[in-house]
């Protein structure tokens, strides 16, 4: 089980990437657009560095929806390996089996 405190982190880190997300998009088409002029380009760059790190999305870790745990985590069930395994075993995800061979 991750610390409480690390859970809670991330979902405010979340809910800053969602509240600056659109802007962001505006900034960075602005600085990817190359028909836009030089001092354009300067400024929304610099607006891009003013906001706060957590603004982007690359700093939101995925973790296990049950007990948090960041690493092994699998996108298609949002659990992490070892929670797979036992909600699986317990026959909580329809269609998932154990094999062995």
């Amino acid at each position: 089980m991750a610390k409480r405190s690390k859970i809670a982190k991330n979902e405010r880190r979340k809910q800053i990437v969602a509240r600056y997300a659109e802007r962001r998009a505006e900034l960075k088409e602005i600085v990817r657009r190359p028909s836009g002029g030089e001092a354009e380009r300067l400024a929304a760059q610099r607006e891009l560095r003013g906001q706060p790190r957590d603004a982007s999305a690359t700093r939101v870790r995925n973790r296990d929806q049950i007990d948090g745990r960041p690493r092994g985590y699998l996108r298609a069930f949002g659990l992490s390996r070892v929670g797979l395994r036992e909600q699986a075993h317990r026959g909580f995800l329809p269609g998932v089996r154990k094999s062995s061979w």
